[in-house]
Parts: structure tokens; C-alpha cells; sequence
């Protein structure tokens, strides 16, 4: 798998396929505890995109899959992240791109989004109204501090249970959770401005999802943005085939 020094000199993975359709590639950035593999590779996101003919690329977030995983909180923080998504656009000379991220990740494109002129469409799934009303991740369902706990849990038997589900998806991944617990660490709040996202803007949210509440107001919210309900909560609504057939579609729609 590729790698490349990220602006901090961090080594970072990504995988790229290569398409043959005249549209701008789609860049993917996955959840927190994920990595390419669980969030779009299993879930069947990456097949939709190559069925329609596009290149894809996945980044692995710094603290994730195959990326480097310092263990100090310093590392990490959503403006670092959304950094690391820039500088893979650098690496790959990319000059307009659509970007796609899930939770963790549609925060991070989100920031993107407000500031690089190269992302020209937006898609964004797992999250709701706690962007407007946290600034990013709904701390109000689950804090980083719980996340953090459950994570460096010596038994997962012990783990808050509102972080429960992510030591349950780092564990099943075997994922670094010393590393993940430092992003957790690292989560800050009020780091988007939806005011500076002016492109056109896809929301998917699982219709069972607590961390997409009210995802009709971040539609609302985003200049040009239209929403998609999708059945499943917020580690099943990206494996329901609604997900990547709208998401496709979005994506091609204004091939060159």
C-alpha cells in the first residue's frame, strides 16, 4: 500500500483504484476506530464508486489501519486530520476532488470542505445536528473522555457503555487503542463553519443513528445540501445498499 509524509512528517496510508470515468476522484475519509477496509471496503462503498467508473481513494487516518500511530494527544485534533487530507492532495497533485467522510471523518471533510477550493463536492454520513450544536462530534451522545476510558479499559466488561460500541469495533479490528484513545483525547469542539462550506452537499444519516439526530437541520444548515435517510444506526447505515447507490449517484452527477 502507498505511503506518504504528511505536513508534519508522519507517514500515512492510503489506497487508490484507478477509474476510467471523466469525473473528479473521490476521496474517502473513514470513522473514528475504522480504517479503508471496514468503513468503505466491507460495507461495499468502494465497489459502487469503481462500478460507476470513478477513482477512489482512501485515506487511513493518522492513529488508524495502516497509518503511523503516535500515542500522544498532540498528534491529533480535527484541524491536524483535515491537514493530513490536504497534504494527500498535495502528494497526489489532485486539483479538484469530491470528498466524502463518516463521523469522525465527516467532521474532518467538513473542515476541509470550508477551506480548500480542490473539494468541489461534499458528502458526509453519521452525523446530524450535533455539528451545528457541538461545533463537530455530538458530544451531548457520547464524550470523548467515556470513548478514552472504554478504550484503555483492561476489560471491555468495564467499559462506559457509552463508549462501549468503539472499544468493541477496535478490538474486532485489533486497532491500536492506546493510539485511539489518544485521538479521542484530541476531540475538540466549535471546529467547523458550516458558513464557509458553500458546495454542493450530500448528508446521509442512518434513520436509527443517535450521532445523525436531526439530520435535516445540518442539511439545512449547508448552503446547497439535500438529505438521504438511510435504514441502520451509526455502524449499520453505511453497509444498506441506499448508502452507496445515493452516494454514487451524487458523485456523477456533474461528470466533466
Amino acid at each position: 500500500m502507498p505511503t506518504f509524509a504528511s505536513f508534519d512528517g508522519l507517514t500515512l496510508n492510503y489506497t487508490i483504484w484507478e477509474g476510467t470515468a471523466e469525473a473528479p476522484p473521490v476521496v474517502l475519509q473513514h470513522g473514528f476506530a475504522a480504517d479503508t477496509n471496514a468503513n468503505w471496503m466491507g460495507p461495499g462503498v468502494v465497489k459502487a464508486l469503481r462500478t460507476a467508473g470513478l477513482t477512489v481513494i482512501s485515506l487511513d487516518a493518522r492513529g488508524h489501519g495502516r497509518s503511523a500511530k503516535p500515542h500522544d494527544a498532540a498528534s491529533y485534533g480535527e484541524d491536524t486530520m483535515a491537514r493530513d487530507v490536504q497534504a494527500l492532495f498535495d502528494e497526489l497533485g489532485l486539483d479538484e476532488v469530491s470528498l466524502v467522510g463518516y463521523s469522525m471523518g465527516a467532521v474532518i471533510a467538513l473542515v476541509v470542505a470550508g477551506r480548500d477550493p480542490r473539494v468541489r463536492r461534499l458528502a458526509i454520513g453519521g452525523v446530524g445536528s450535533g455539528v451545528i450544536d457541538c461545533g463537530g462530534v455530538d458530544t451531548r451522545v457520547v464524550t470523548r473522555e467515556a470513548i478514552s476510558t472504554a478504550l484503555l479499559a483492561d476489560d471491555p466488561a468495564q467499559a462506559p457503555a457509552e463508549g462501549a460500541a468503539f472499544r468493541a469495533l477496535a478490538d474486532g479490528l485489533g486497532a491500536d487503542r492506546k493510539a485511539l484513545a489518544a485521538v479521542a483525547s484530541a476531540i475538540q469542539t466549535q471546529v467547523v463553519d458550516l458558513d464557509a462550506v458553500t458546495v454542493p452537499a450530500l448528508v446521509l444519516a442512518g434513520d436509527a443513528d443517535p450521532l445523525a439526530a436531526e439530520p435535516h437541520r445540518l442539511a439545512a444548515a449547508l448552503s446547497d445540501a439535500r438529505l438521504q435517510l438511510v435504514p441502520g444506526d451509526h455502524l449499520t447505515a453505511v453497509m444498506a445498499p441506499e448508502f452507496s447507490r445515493t452516494l454514487a449517484a451524487f458523485v456523477t452527477e456533474n461528470r466533466i
